[in-house]
């Protein structure tokens, strides 16, 4: 890199760029650079089923609509639903549409191995490259910690983070910046770059909608910097002066804190209204995870029984996942 750069094109790059981190399939849990929600236990993906089926049974959502994950990795979330709304009702995996946004080649025949595998040709799924491609009368759209994977510019003491040779250096912040900083009380921190048009994209194309998604975060200015690497489950300030971006470019995850009320603002302004905003925790279990929990220990070992019952204990756990991530809900 010979040019001074703005920090969310270098992190761009660094995810999505060629031969970026995102480029290729990446493991998830034990084996890779973190854990999820989804990776931890089959359940998160019951119980947003099964937030679903009651929508689908009060009529705010259609039978005959799409179903839709963001950014779903391997597909366990979707696959995790779709298994659980068939259990409710073994009709609905024939009326409903499954759909995948997710534009990487190998990512997508990653999806559909493991979907086969799942389902054999029982299930029909439908890529879209990008949200914009999404063209639907109704859709329910899900997603697990996608907003902290858009780039973001950084910003302190009214100067923004450019990138020079791997290294950070400050330049004065240009009015928009400042005044956006101003607005949201914001003087040292991220800036997530894309919001807007992932909001008005998605209300574009699906003309009735709901959108459920997690991430860790709060809806308030910290005014600090979250940014940071994973690294094989372990956790590396982006400021940490032994730190070499040189040798995590493109090689490890790098992610920061989701600033919900831009996410909600975001929304709202492209014609969404604001269904549910609390931690996961609450989420899930308004969700009804400890009630399927419980017809799962009918019909199973006290082993897996109490195995499940842990993985569910992280998910809900104040301490662990219960309260760090929160669940936002948008309708239009």
């Amino acid at each position: 890199m010979k040019h001074k750069t703005y920090f969310s094109e270098y992190m761009n790059g660094w995810l999505y760029g060629e031969d970026g981190y995102y480029k290729q399939f990446k493991a998830i849990g034990k084996s890779g650079d973190f854990y999820t929600a989804v990776s931890t236990s089959s359940f998160f993906g019951a119980s947003i089923a099964n937030h679903f089926y009651e929508l689908l049974k009060s009529k705010v959502s259609v039978r005959d609509g799409w179903l839709i994950e963001i950014g779903a990795h391997q597909g366990y979330l979707l696959c995790d639903m779709i298994q659980w709304l068939y259990t409710c009702d073994p009709t609905l995996v024939k009326s409903l549409k499954f759909g995948i946004v997710e534009r990487q080649a190998d990512v997508q025949k990653a999806q559909l191995d493991y979907i086969k595998q799942r389902f054999g040709d029982d299930i029909h799924i439908t890529h879209f490259n990008d949200i914009s491609d999404v063209k639907a009368e109704y859709a329910f759209v899900v997603a697990n910690e996608i907003f902290d994977a858009f780039s973001c510019e950084l910003i302190k003491d009214e100067k923004i983070a450019l990138v020079e040779n791997h290294n950070i250096v400050w330049e004065d912040a240009s009015l928009e910046i400042l005044d956006w900083a101003k607005k949201h009380h914001l003087n040292k921190g991220e800036i997530a770059v894309g919001y807007e048009e992932f909001a008005l994209h998605m209300a574009r194309g699906i003309r009735h909608c709901d959108f459920v998604t997690f991430d860790y975060g709060e809806k308030y200015v910290r005014n600090d910097f979250s940014i940071r690497i994973y690294r094989s489950h372990e956790t590396f300030p982006l400021f940490d002066k032994d730190l070499m971006l040189s040798k995590s470019y493109k090689k490890d995850d790098i992610t920061y804190d989701v600033n919900f009320a831009h996410v909600s603002e975001a929304f709202l302004k492209a014609g969404f209204k604001e269904v549910a905003y609390e931690t996961q925790a609450r989420a899930l279990i308004r969700f009804g995870i400890i009630d399927i929990l419980e017809q799962f220990s009918k019909q199973t070992t006290q082993a897996r029984y109490a195995s499940e019952a842990d993985k569910i204990k992280t998910l809900i756990s104040p301490t662990i996942m219960g309260d760090r991530f929160k669940l936002i809900h948008f309708r239009k």
